[in-house]
This record gives C-alpha cells, structure tokens and sequence, in this order.
C-alpha cells in the first residue's frame, strides 16, 4: 500500500505580488491569492486526507485552513519546523536587493548543501535542511504505516508549507523536484515500502504562473 504526501505551496500574498523577500516575516493573502487558493481547495476536495499539517506562518495557516473547509472534520497540525527560510535583514525588502549582493542561482545550491552560514544574518542553511529533514521524518513516520509490507490500506496527508521548505524536501528526494512552485500549487509524493517518490512538482492548478515563484538553479545536487 502507498502513503501520498500532498504538498501545497501557501496562496499569494501582497509581499509575492511586489516581489519582496518573505521569509520569517508575514503578509496577508491577496484578493488574487485568496480565489487561488480557494480554485485549489476545491481541486482537493475529492481527497480522503488521514492528517493535514501547516506551517505556522499565517499565509500557509491560511491556505490550509481554506483547504480543510471542504474536510471539516480533519484537524490542523501545526509543525514549527514547516516555517520558512528566514531571509534575515533582507526581509521585506525587493528581490533585487539581495540578487545584487548574491544571485538566487548561487544562493539556493549553498542553503540546500548546508554551507550558507545564513541570509543577511538570518538562518543557517545547515540548520534549515537539518529540519526540513527533521519535520517531513516526522510527517512520514507518524503515517509510515500504509508504506509497509502487508499495510491493509493508504493513507494520504497534506502538507501546507512555502516555496524553500517544500522545495528543499523535494530536492533532497529527486534533483529534479528542485522548481519553482507557484502560489497555491500542489506537488506530490508517494512513498512505497519506505521509499519516497516525487510523482509531481509544483502543478499549478490556481493559475498563478511564476508571479513570486524563483527560478531554480539548474543541476543542483543536494547532499541526502
């Protein structure tokens, strides 16, 4: 049997919209980002979810909490280590700022190896993918039972987080999962006797496009 982890990006906010830095900080939902998340609620609607997890950042309590209206009866966990990256000084502030000092393509390589001492200050690349790790560990061991041999039954979880901290899990699984995952979007894994499989990443089922979704160096490898 297969345990399906479903992954969705939190919706757009006002910070993704001006292209500003958005990490530790928090913004409110657009009017935009508000009907995209409510488009990808309805497309998992027709899900049995076992378990529904969430950062604890507004923006993604948010999005679950959409999510979870069409599964009333299904409580939200709220995990810390689903936050994300934190930016530090460079938070709230344009894109550009930091791009100008180190360029998206050699910053995202140093935080998922672990080198990246930490973003004007702000978190360590080491011990940010110490607890992604850590977290999606957790999420897989508490429901790993449907990925057992002789399992009766699957079992399906969501996860409602932000674009680095799912991303970066997806990378540590398969390379190739390292995307941009739009506002809103839904990526999707399958673990199977214990072995994870990234079946699909950032499905932009809200329409939101690449409006405050980084591009991805390409051919990153991230150390497992």
């Amino acid at each position: 049997m297969t345990l399906t982890i479903t992954l969705v990006r939190h919706g757009q906010t006002y910070l993704n919209a001006r292209r500003h830095l958005q990490g530790s900080c928090d913004s409110p939902l657009t009017r935009t980002g508000r009907a995209g998340v409510r488009v990808t609620a309805q497309h998992l609607a027709r899900h049995d979810f076992a378990a529904a997890y969430s950062s604890p950042q507004g923006r993604a309590v948010l999005t679950a909490m959409e999510i979870l209206r069409h599964h009333p009866d299904l409580p939200l966990t709220v995990d810390h280590d689903l936050r994300e990256l934190s930016f530090g000084s460079y938070e709230r502030r344009p894109e550009s700022h930091l791009d100008a000092v180190e360029p998206w393509a050699e910053l995202v390589p140093r935080v998922l190896a672990g080198t990246h001492p930490g973003v004007g200050g702000g978190e360590a690349g080491k011990d940010f993918m110490g607890r992604v790790r850590d977290v999606f560990a957790r999420v897989v061991a508490a429901h790993d039972d449907a990925s057992r041999p002789g399992a009766v039954r699957d079992r399906h979880v969501l996860v409602v987080g932000h674009g680095l901290t799912l991303g970066a899990w997806l990378a540590t699984l398969d390379p190739s999962g390292l995307v941009a995952l739009p506002n809103a979007s839904v990526s999707t894994v399958e673990v199977t006797d214990g072995v994870p499989r990234v079946l699909a990443v950032g499905v932009d089922v809200a329409g939101h496009g690449h409006v405050a979704a980084r591009p991805a160096p390409s051919g990153t490898a991230v150390p497992v």
